[in-house]
């Protein structure tokens, strides 16, 4: 999409028609991000309508805005999916580098994971990994994108995680579900969250199992988000959880990446990001640790 056009979807949001300043290009792996002056401009991107919700996205991003971790949201279309939100002045957007390098990130993260989980919001839809798993199947199966070798094994294999989970739940609670380290703002004091679309009611522990992940955390991050979202040492079963969702995050992603490359989406490459994430599934699931971790959950 050129400048032009982008402009032109502004052009058709009544508080942004008479806007003429600067048009800067931000991140976005499947969707296009435009800052314009004191706002934020979120385009789609193509296909997402196949799998993304946009009216239960706009009702999660308002919550997570009046919980505070989230810019004020000043439109939402539900049929085109454009979105406004306020632009945060002086933050940075976060990278595996960043989170290793900011000191005291991983905390604030922790921090706002703790605020939104507490917060009471509502999301509308239900994040539930294993349904997920069979919708995303469902899309392939239209497509033709050849799955990882093993991965029904795998699934499979992940019945057993499902019942430990199951075992000592949770209580479900307003959830990001997607924190890919691009999703957070840091200002250096707070850190803020954006992008709603994959949100829900969920497991909280899965947002710590999957920032791990996609922020490449080692131990001492790892160390550092727990002790800031739990306020001090995690039970041996809630650092079970956050290591099976590591996992299980792998495994629900790499269906996802394989919808990317169906969908020709350029921004990566997505045949190396599904059999990556896949690998390293398999691979943690196959650790002693891994097992230690699954007793520990199912114990409670």
């Amino acid at each position: 999409m050129t400048i032009d056009e982008a402009r032109a979807r502004l052009a058709a949001i009544p508080m942004l028609a008479g806007y003429t300043g600067p048009l800067d290009r931000l991140g976005g792996l499947t969707n296009l991000v435009f800052r314009a002056g004191d706002f934020c401009l979120r385009i789609p991107g193509k296909g997402t309508e196949e799998y993304i919700n946009r009216a239960n996205e706009a009702v999660a991003a308002r919550e997570a805005a009046t919980a505070g971790v989230s810019p004020q949201v000043l439109h939402a279309d539900a049929a085109s999916g454009l979105m406004v939100t306020r632009y945060i002045e002086g933050a940075e957007t976060m990278s595996p580098e960043k989170f290793r390098d900011r000191p005291g990130s991983p905390a604030r993260a922790g921090e706002a994971f703790r605020k939104l989980h507490q917060s009471g919001a509502m999301f509308p839809f239900r994040f539930e990994l294993f349904s997920m798993i069979d919708d995303y199947l469902k899309v392939l199966s239209t497509k033709e994108v050849a799955l990882p070798a093993g991965y029904h094994d795998v699934v499979r294999e992940a019945g057993s995680v499902r019942s430990a989970l199951a075992a000592h739940p949770l209580p479900l609670v307003a959830c990001h579900c997607d924190p890919l380290c691009e999703n957070f703002l840091d200002t250096g004091e707070r850190m803020w969250i954006v992008d709603w679309e994959y949100s829900g009611m969920n497991d909280p522990l899965w947002d710590l199992g999957d920032l791990s992940v996609e922020g490449k955390f080692g131990p001492e991050q790892d160390e550092e988000i727990m002790r800031a979202y739990f306020g001090g040492e995690a039970r041996p079963a809630e650092r079970g959880r956050i290591v099976i969702y590591k996992a299980m995050c792998d495994l629900l992603w790499t269906l996802w990446g394989l919808i990317q490359l169906a969908n020709n989406n350029p921004a990566d490459d997505f045949r190396a990001y599904a059999d990556g994430r896949f690998m390293r599934c398999k691979a943690l699931m196959e650790t002693p640790e891994f097992s230690r971790h699954l007793a520990a959950v199912r114990r409670g």
